[in-house]
């Protein structure tokens, strides 16, 4: 069948997780900028969370111009990437309301992990329905970024029972590292002809 209703899901669930983050947003008790600045710590959790789910989106929107076809089991991975993307308001919301406490930052750096063991498993699956000529496969290639990241977020949550502010900074910069979506599949796409992209 089509990708286009599980690119809409996708669309779907990812705009109501940043209204949810959104709407966690409280306004100072004060009206003074005094105020407003005592709640910079809640704005940089909305951003990172925020910028995390863009980079999952816009490389979810970038692999999807290879797979105009999905199957049963790239369905269910990419519903269990949105699972996962989808907590992203309570991780988000729970770390900041703690101040970053250590089991609030671990947890959220778990959050992550699984969001990229996901993103992982629903590649894998694309590569697996396209077979051994996949527009993906070609595209990402050994994928060792991919493959490295769940080591960066396991060390920060170990990092955050011993120094939580060092294990947030790890988290932000894998979000920096994925920030640009992935030039491979670009690169890929440009070298296909345009009846044929999207397809394996």
């Amino acid at each position: 069948m089509g990708s286009e209703r599980l690119i809409a899901l996708t669309d779907g669930v990812v705009a109501v997780v940043i209204t949810i983050m959104v709407l966690e947003l409280k306004p100072p008790a004060g009206a003074d900028l005094a105020s407003l600045a005592e709640l910079w710590p809640t704005f940089l959790s909305f951003i990172l969370s925020f910028v995390y789910v863009a980079i999952y989106w816009n490389n979810h929107h970038h692999f999807f111009k290879l797979v105009p076809h999905v199957n049963g089991a790239v369905m269910w991975a990419n519903l269990n990437l949105l699972f996962w993307l989808s907590l992203t308001p309570f991780t988000t919301a729970w770390m900041d309301q703690h101040n970053l406490s250590a089991i609030p930052v671990a947890i959220y750096g778990v959050s992550l992990l699984c969001c990229a063991l996901s993103w992982y498993a629903m590649q894998t699956a694309i590569m697996r329905m396209q077979g051994p000529s996949s527009s993906l496969r070609r595209a990402l290639g050994r994928d060792w970024k991919g493959k490295l990241s769940p080591l960066f977020y396991l060390s920060g949550i170990g990092l955050a029972f011993a120094a939580p502010l060092a294990s947030y900074a790890v988290y932000a910069a894998m979000a920096v590292v994925w920030l640009i979506p992935d030039r491979r599949v670009e690169a890929t796409l440009a070298t296909l002809p345009r009846v044929r992209r999207g397809g394996g």
